[in-house]
């Protein structure tokens, strides 16, 4: 699940408050995983959904609404189909779980165990029907049931035996299903079934009859040679396929090659790609035969015997009216063993006959790393005929490319060379492409955040609008949940990511769907700074002051103001010497307003100082500086305080009161400097473990020796905590076991770090020092120290020794400020929380078990946090947010999240189809009727009959009663072979129209009635005709020899009124037909604006 408790509790007294609200959540994501391995596309809702290798579904739509679904167990999907517009996903595991997944509600609503091995899977358009196909040649049929969220095993099931028996043709051993596909246009009543070994076979569920078999040995082909980037591919000559062993017959993809379904595009284990016309009408005996000629053509992308096999086919049709004999074929494989990898695009064209098939081009795409899967995204619009919106080609590692779909018609390879064209799947937060190199996650107080920068993240400038030939970007799906951050309320959080090119980015992390806000490139203006293009190595930002500072790689600090009123027209670059004032026009927005260089070395660290006026500079050669942003100087540069040259990694500060300690200052040795200092302290830590204790004004050491374990250790973090951090405790006897002997006086000393006052937290608001501790986190160890102790003594007041290392630590606290806690990242990828101050374990978890990840060398220099249990790190291409508390949850998960579904996009989407199959039941009518007497026929009907017959519609609650009961069972249901053609005549049309007044002409009918008996005997037993063969009389001969006694007259004035009467009929025929279409017209042309309405907006912003 997205969101789910995760954290296995202990009972703990002292942690009990942190232990009860532990709730780690995923929440956001973004990126696309790693190990992406498949995709899919739901058209109507726009979303794209990236299968994994590790058993996660990341989902993405548009306005940077992204979302990572989690299944239960950590394996590959060899499946993953959206039921379109219905608001779900389905996947199939290799363990063969059919998994059924909301996208509203972000959960697993069914998972079911198949049996047997799923071979093939393929879903009904517009239904919640699907088809199973195993390795025993069994097909399935399934139903989600979204009211009681089942997924139930129909009774409809053909096996491979009685499938082939209705096709004439039998298997010598059992063969496994590969692909199945409901053939376009015919309302689900028929789907194509692919044998392993080249049997293909068009069966129609309604009627229980096999319509066409195909085969690949079975035919003579067309061979049309190897397809080069010529116009037309060589001459056309009558070859023999040879005998192929069994292996090399087998079917490893296919596709319709045409959007009514009458082509089918088949790409086999030995590299052959044949186009089978399934329209054809052959009989079973036939084709085996091999009579037929015309009904297949195969290509070959190379002329070599060993050629890859053909993994993926897939169809773009030509984008041109009423052209359906054309279009792009695109192949991965096919090419000779040992060629580069590239994914092959082929442009077709047969307008006189499949036989005559001809190559417009050829082109061939490079690919960012090996092959994984592709697909093609249409725009939006009618589903058969939409032109092809973008190209998204998946390599490994989880890179996704696209390709402009107006770009594709015009792809050509150039001299045998492959084409590059393609541009990087843009991503919300890039992390690879500029690399993100340092990551801060920040929190505003209430009230901190300004005009200026809300107004920054209304204009969400993050979002792709289109292509590179300007094609609207085709990913649109989702609905932000706008209603759980209201505007009035400012924003809360800022994302802050350095990259190595120097340029920074902000972003509104206030809620899940983050919005860029601004980019701050490494150059400034037009001036240009020695190192200003290095990598950014360490971020800080004020919230008070609203200034963010940026270190990086070269030694230089760049400044900036989140607010208005700043001037833009200066440019101050302040060094250790000199103070520049540089003239620049930069225009609006926020600028580089200010650089200090003081150092050529690294910066580690940065902090502010007291309310944002001053910050502290932690370099790589050990030294620390301060400046002084309102005065653009420099107030102190240190030496080397750890005397080891060990970079500093972390600098905090600290009031503490008015105290006679010496100073001990390298550049200030006075008596008159070393008697008074700040209340604000500047706590330096150096990665050998050493702390030290400097004067914010002066830069002089309080501290004459740095404060350090005996044992070497490697620094992570340090943290100074009073009694505003963590009601103190009594240290448990665990703590006690394991403190060491880094200090003899340690047991000593113990009953003074603990006294009485410690729990009167909430009585006592001074402050008092002796309740303030130092906690310093190594790899191996924590240390917790008192406050007083680094200065003099480096009492240990307790000590934790770690079983693994540990690369990265943060505090949390709860906002009441009753509680917090330690959280810990281990180089093993462990999450643990311990709490403060006797670090006991409060639980433990996982990267693996959380988000799947597994943890990499450097991932802690890119995790950031902040007080209350948020925490966002990077892995790869994907950033993640976790929330650890759950009373703590600023992101409001579940009700912040945005929604996957689009309700009102659906029900437009269902009105619309719903109109249109309206239109269509009349317009089949109505070109019916017209073609008994005009002898026209309808375009639509035309596409409706595929494979030589007629295709009836049907709903889909028809559809699913068929599904309801087994096959071959019911004797009731017609076969359409069985059935002659019945002629549909003029008189048994009935209109809603008041009948006209019969003539008066039929009087005359009974005028001779007084006949004599005898002579009608007579003539009926006597006057026949002596031929003893018996003659088949017209409807007309019997009424005039018994109805009208013979009288001619009468039956040609019965004849005339039938024709009166047809020819009224036939005039109101004409008329409601013509009514029938406008309003068809009308309803068909209210549904497309409305269709193009909800995809340019969304209702929210209507």
């Amino acid at each position: 699940m997205f969101a789910k408790r995760l954290f296995q509790k202990s009972a703990s007294q002292s942690g009990s408050k942190i232990l009860s609200d532990l709730d780690l959540e995923i929440a956001a994501h973004y990126g696309v995983p790693y190990t992406a391995s498949v995709l899919a596309f739901d058209p109507i809702q726009r979303l794209l959904a990236i299968g994994t290798l590790d058993g996660r579904i990341k989902i993405i739509g548009g306005d940077n609404i992204e979302g990572l679904l989690i299944s239960p167990k950590k394996l590959p999907f060899k499946n993953l189909e959206f039921l379109h517009n219905q608001g779900f996903l389905v996947g199939v595991s290799n363990e063969n779980d059919i998994q059924v997944w909301d996208l509203e509600c972000r959960c697993l609503r069914e998972c079911l165990q198949w049996e047997s091995n799923i071979t093939a899977f393929s879903t009904i358009q517009g239904t919640c029907l699907m088809y199973v196909g195993d390795d025993s040649g069994l097909i399935s049929v399934l139903k989600y049931n979204p009211e009681e969220g089942k997924l139930l095993s129909l009774p409809y099931q053909i096996t491979s035996d009685a499938l082939n028996e209705a096709a004439g043709i039998s298997f010598s051993s059992q063969q496994a299903i590969v692909g199945i596909l409901p053939q376009t246009y015919t309302f689900g009543t028929r789907v194509l079934v692919a044998y392993e070994n080249g049997v293909i076979i068009l069966w129609d569920v309604s009627e229980c009859r096999v319509v066409t078999v195909r085969g690949y040995t079975e035919l003579q082909l067309k061979d049309k040679g190897t397809v080069g980037t010529t116009a037309e591919v060589g001459d056309e000559q009558q070859d023999s396929v040879p005998e192929h062993g069994a292996h090399e017959r087998e079917i490893c993809s296919l596709c319709w090659a045409s959007d009514t379904g009458s082509i089918l595009a088949v790409g086999y284990i030995n590299g052959d790609i044949l186009l089978w016309n399934i329209s054809a009408k052959s009989s079973t005996k036939e084709q085996q035969a091999g009579i037929s000629t015309n009904d297949v053509v195969k290509l070959q992308l190379a002329s070599g015997d060993r050629r890859l096999p053909v993994i993926i086919l897939h169809w773009s049709n030509n984008c041109k009216p009423n052209n359906d004999k054309g279009g792009q074929l695109f192949i991965y494989g096919g090419d000779e063993m040992g060629s580069d990898e590239v994914l092959t695009v082929l442009s077709l064209e047969w307008s006189s006959g499949i036989e005559n098939l001809r190559c417009i081009s050829r082109a061939d795409l490079n690919l960012d790393g090996s092959f994984a899967d592709m697909i093609l995204i249409p725009k939006p619009g009618a589903l058969g005929r939409a032109s092809t919106a973008a190209l998204f080609i998946l390599t490994n590692p989880g890179q996704l490319n696209v390709y402009d779909g107006d770009l594709l018609s015009n792809l050509k390879s150039e001299d045998g060379k492959p084409s590059q064209q393609f541009e990087k799947f843009p991503t919300v937060v890039p992390t690879i492409d500029p690399l993100l190199t340092v990551a801060k996650l920040c929190w505003l107080a209430i009230g901190s955040s300004n005009a200026f920068i809300e107004k920054a993240s209304a204009r969400g400038t993050g979002a792709t609008s289109s292509l590179s030939a300007g094609t609207k970007w085709p990913l649109t799906g989702g609905v932000p949940n706008e209603l759980a951050f209201p505007k009035e309320n400012g924003i809360a959080r800022l994302y802050i990511a350095g990259y190595q090119d120097g340029s920074v980015r902000i972003w509104d992390a206030t809620s899940p769907v983050l919005s860029l806000m601004f980019v701050f490139e490494a150059k400034v203006s037009n001036i240009e700074l020695e190192g200003q293009n290095s990598s950014v190595s360490a971020l800080e930002f004020c919230s008070k002051s609203m200034t963010l500072a940026v270190g990086n790689e070269f030694g230089l600090v760049r400044v900036y103001k989140l607010q208005d009123g700043i001037d833009q027209s200066s440019f101050h670059f302040v060094s250790e010497t000199k103070h520049e004032v540089h003239k620049v026009q930069q225009g609006n927005g926020v600028h580089c307003f200010a650089a200090f260089f003081i150092l050529n070395s690294p910066i580690r660290a940065l902090h502010f100082v007291n309310s944002g006026d001053r910050f502290a500079v932690g370099y790589e050669n050990g030294q620390v500086s301060m400046l002084d942003i309102s005065s653009m100087s420099v107030i102190f540069r240190t030496g080397c305080l750890s005397g080891t040259n060990s970079p500093v990694i972390s600098i905090t500060t600290h009031l503490t009161p008015q105290s006679s300690v010496i100073l001990h200052s390298p550049k200030q040795s006075s008596p008159e400097s070393a008697k008074v200092h700040s209340e604000e302290v500047v706590y330096v830590l150096t990665k050998d473990a050493r702390v030290v204790m400097v004067d914010s004004i002066t830069g002089s050491m309080i501290n004459l020796r740095p404060m350090h374990p005996r044992k070497e250790s490697a620094a992570i973090s340090m943290y100074v905590l009073d009694e505003s951090d963590a009601p103190l405790e009594a240290v448990s006897e665990k703590n006690v076991a394991n403190i060491s002997t880094d200090n003899p006086v340690q047991n000593e000393s113990k009953q003074s770090n603990n006294p009485s006052g410690i729990k009167t937290h909430e009585s006592e608001h001074h402050f008092s020092s002796d309740a303030s501790y130092v906690l310093l986190c190594c790899e191996n160890a924590l240390r917790l120290y008192p406050l007083k102790s680094v200065t003099g003594g480096h009492q240990l007041h307790s000590k934790v020794n770690l079983e693994k290392n540990c690369c990265w630590t943060t505090l949390f606290k709860m906002r009441d400020e009753k509680a917090c806690g330690l959280i810990l990242l281990y180089q093993t990828g462990v999450i643990e929380i311990r709490s403060l101050p006797d670090l006991e374990v409060l639980g433990e978890n996982s990267l693996m078990s959380t988000l799947r990840w597994s943890f990499k060398a450097n991932m802690e220099k890119t995790m950031s946090s902040y007080d209350f249990g948020q925490i966002a790190l990077v892995n790869g291409c994907e950033v993640a947010f976790l929330s650890l508390l759950a009373c703590e949850n600023d992101f409001r998960i579940p009700d912040s999240l945005p929604c996957l579904h689009d309700k009102v996009v659906a029900a437009a989407a269902d009105a619309a189809i719903g109109i249109s199959s309206h239109q269509k039941k009349k317009q089949d009518t109505t070109h019916g009727i017209l073609g008994l007497i005009k002898g026209l026929k309808s375009a639509k009907a035309e596409k409706a009959n595929v494979a030589g017959n007629s295709v009836r519609p049907i709903s889909t609650q028809q559809l699913e009663e068929i599904f309801a009961r087994t096959p071959f069972s019911d004797p009731t249901i017609p076969s359409v072979s069985n059935l002659e053609a019945t002629e549909l005549s003029i008189d048994d049309i009935e209109i809603d129209d008041a009948l006209p007044a019969t003539s008066t002409t039929s009087s005359v009918i009974n005028k001779n009635k007084a006949r004599d008996e005898d002579m009608e005997r007579e003539k009926l037993f006597q006057g026949g005709s002596t031929d003893a063969k018996p003659r088949v009389r017209t409807t007309q001969e019997i009424l005039t020899q018994y109805r009208f006694n013979g009288d001619a007259a009468a039956a040609a004035a019965h004849a005339k009124d039938k024709l009166v009467q047809r020819q009224e009929k036939l005039e109101r025929l004409s008329k409601r037909t013509e009514e029938l279409q406008s309003g068809a017209e009308n309803f068909a042309e209210m549904a497309n604006e409305l269709v193009k309405t909800m995809e340019n907006k969304k209702w929210w912003k209507l």
